[in-house]
């Protein structure tokens, strides 16, 4: 197998399944939202739009990032959100409860930078 070929594979496994495993914390999220349940406020812009724009990032954009479309924009919103998760929601936590939010950061900012790979809608 050619060395383009093992790297875009690696791109499409570093994309679909970090992602498919993010969905499950979105689709958490989203019944969050439609039961009405309490969310925190943790950039100030209030509880429903913080939780309407992590529903967003937890599950739209992962969505997004699987199927290889506009990959690099809904890496974005995912790795703020990750941020904010890590460094303001469990900033003053011991390392072990903000490890996965960095881990999920890591990713979608290597996403960002490196692009979908050939095996995307985008194909880049």
């Amino acid at each position: 197998m050619q060395q383009q070929s093992l790297k875009d594979i690696g791109l499409a496994l570093l994309r679909i399944v970090p992602s498919a495993m993010m969905i499950v914390h979105g689709y958490g999220k989203l019944q969050m939202l439609i039961n009405g349940a309490d969310f925190a406020d943790p950039i100030g812009i209030g509880a429903t739009p913080s939780l309407v724009l992590t529903v967003l990032a937890e599950l739209l954009c992962p969505i997004l990032i699987i199927i290889g479309f506009r990959t690099r924009l809904a890496a974005i919103p995912a790795a703020i959100t990750m941020a904010v998760a890590a460094f303001v929601v469990h900033g003053s936590d011991p390392f072990q409860k903000k490890e996965m939010a960095l881990l999920y950061l890591t990713i979608f900012v290597v996403i960002a930078l490196t692009g979908p790979g050939k095996y995307s809608i985008d194909k880049k």
